[in-house]
């Protein structure tokens, strides 16, 4: 993230994690932050229809022409460095700098799946919700919870 100028810094974060729940608990998140005149990001995984509605700005997903620059760019770090990040981890980079391009207020982060290893723990959240906790993904992330 430091090639970025960590962009993830530009704005506050509620980081959301567990088993179940993540996506109903960060839309219920948005839309109350949002009912409050908030400008809040969202990023939540998998997508349920197209992959730009992983990545949301007041409950609107990222336009094709936007994804296509911030998934660019980060692509373009990867040739410099030569360090190939995975697909959750170019997502993720392209949503903290949308976030900070549209300056939102706020931003609302779903966890992908991997706890202490996953992408977005890179943010220093303000709030952290967790909802339940249970074994899952134990071919990623090992046989433990």
């Amino acid at each position: 993230m430091d090639a970025i100028a960590n962009p993830q810094h530009a704005y506050r974060s509620i980081h959301i994690t567990g088993t179940n729940g993540k996506g109903s608990t960060a839309q219920i998140t948005t839309k109350l932050l949002m009912a409050h005149g908030l400008r809040v990001g969202t990023y939540s995984s998998p997508h349920l229809d197209r992959i730009n509605d992983r990545i949301c700005i007041n409950g609107e997903p990222i336009s094709d022409e936007e994804f296509g620059l911030q998934v660019g760019a980060i692509s373009d770090l990867e040739i410099i460095s030569g360090v190939r990040p995975s697909f959750f981890e170019i997502m993720t980079a392209a949503m903290f700098r949308w976030f900070a391009d549209e300056a939102v207020d706020v931003a609302v982060v779903e966890v992908g799946m991997l706890g202490r290893w996953d992408a977005t723990n890179v943010i220093n959240s303000d709030v952290a919700v967790i909802t339940n906790i249970a074994l899952d993904h134990t071919e990623y992330a090992g046989p433990t919870v």
